[in-house]
């Protein structure tokens, strides 16, 4: 688990119902981030949410590779409901959640069609909430 693995870091998580251009920008706005803050040890991971993980992998690897993303797992879970523990909304599209020492700090639910370019820089923006 990713939570267990990253520990007190500073981590952002994203978790997806579908891929589209909007998360695309995202996680490479997210991935350039965690990239820059590496000093920092900050984190991130993607979940795509699917009851079809063999239909979802190659579109997650090829979003990895058109979107060069280098600093950001990206992983499928095999439920549409997501990991019980992360609590993820039903009618989210992206939920994007964002924690350092145990707290979250962000926790943003966006339904089908909210997630935008003014979204996406008011989330990354957030990034500098989890930044000691």
């Amino acid at each position: 688990c990713y939570r267990c693995r990253y520990g007190n870091r500073p981590v952002v998580s994203i978790f997806a119902r579908d891929v589209n251009d909007e998360l695309a920008s995202l996680i490479k706005q997210i991935d350039g981030v965690v990239s820059k803050n590496e000093d920092k040890n900050m984190a991130a991971f993607v979940v795509l949410l699917s009851e079809d993980v063999d239909a979802a992998a190659p579109k997650l690897q090829q979003l990895a590779k058109d979107q060069e993303i280098s600093s950001t797992p990206l992983t499928v879970y095999d439920s549409i409901a997501g990991p019980p523990q992360y609590k993820i909304a039903e009618d989210a599209d992206v939920t994007v959640m964002m924690w350092v020492d145990s707290t979250v700090k962000v926790n943003s639910a966006l339904a089908a069609g909210e997630l935008n370019a003014d979204k996406i820089k008011e989330i990354v923006g957030k990034t500098k909430e989890i930044l000691n």
